[in-house]
């Protein structure tokens, strides 16, 4: 692993994902086991026009770029910090990348963003509304963290923007917040149509949930089976399988 130093301070290294490919992570954008298991669950194809919301270091495009990666990924982010380590990542891949870095507020999108064009957008929002939870004292961990910049209904409503019709929405969070992802997801005409939980065990509740939506489609949800983390001490297959780094 590589260091390097952020405009604002924060030391980062270098992750090998495999297949010449990396991401740039670092104290405050980094990422966790959420990020691959979203990235599996999304179903994203080779020929898709897709956008991550709320990128942070780039994590999400960056595993799609391993296996017949989309046509094309909006990478977005507020934070100035976190497109800079999505560039490093990106300067420091061994093949080209088929992301977009964007600086933006996803509540206002961009100038020329692609409206009512994307096949797909991803997002790993912020798990505690603001009002909830421990609170950090730094600012860009508080963003990550809680719903600080935008609400959860924000970020539906610029899916909505961004996607054609019956275009796919897909995030996870975390179960207490089931009820409020799906009303938002309806009050942006976005349809919840698959559902599923990841519990640690088979004996443990869940402790975060995978979510497709569908913009302008018709009321039909798909409960599927659980995903569990663990199979007696070790990782289970399936787990491991989304979560592996690759060489």
């Amino acid at each position: 692993m590589l260091n390097e130093t952020m405009p604002a301070g924060a030391a980062c290294e270098y992750e090998s994902l495999g297949n010449g490919l990396y991401v740039c992570r670092s104290e405050i954008h980094g990422f966790g086991t959420d990020a691959f298991l979203l990235t599996g669950f999304c179903n994203y194809r080779a020929g898709d026009t897709v956008c991550d919301l709320g990128t942070g270091c780039g994590i999400i495009p960056m595993l799609m770029q391993r296996e017949k990666p989309p046509h094309n990924i909006y990478a977005v982010d507020i934070q100035p910090e976190a497109i800079g380590q999505l560039n490093l990542g990106i300067a420091k891949c061994e093949r080209p990348v088929n992301i977009t870095p964007i600086c933006a507020d996803l509540r206002e999108l961009w100038e020329g963003a692609p409206v009512h064009r994307l096949d797909l957008v991803t997002c790993n929002p912020p798990y505690f509304a603001e009002s909830a939870g421990f609170h950090s004292q730094n600012t860009a961990k508080e963003m990550a963290r809680h719903e600080v910049s935008c609400e959860i209904g924000d970020i539906c409503a610029a899916a909505a923007k961004l996607l054609r019709y019956h275009g796919r929405f897909c995030l996870c969070c975390r179960p207490e917040r089931l009820t409020d992802v799906m009303t938002a997801m309806r009050a942006n005409n976005i349809e919840p149509k698959r559902l599923r939980f990841v519990c640690k065990t088979p004996d443990s509740a869940p402790w975060l949930f995978l979510m497709e939506g569908m913009t302008h489609a018709k009321p039909f949800l798909r409960i599927e089976p659980a995903l569990y983390m663990r199979s007696g001490s070790e990782m289970s297959a399936e787990a491991a399988a989304l979560c592996h780094f690759g060489e």
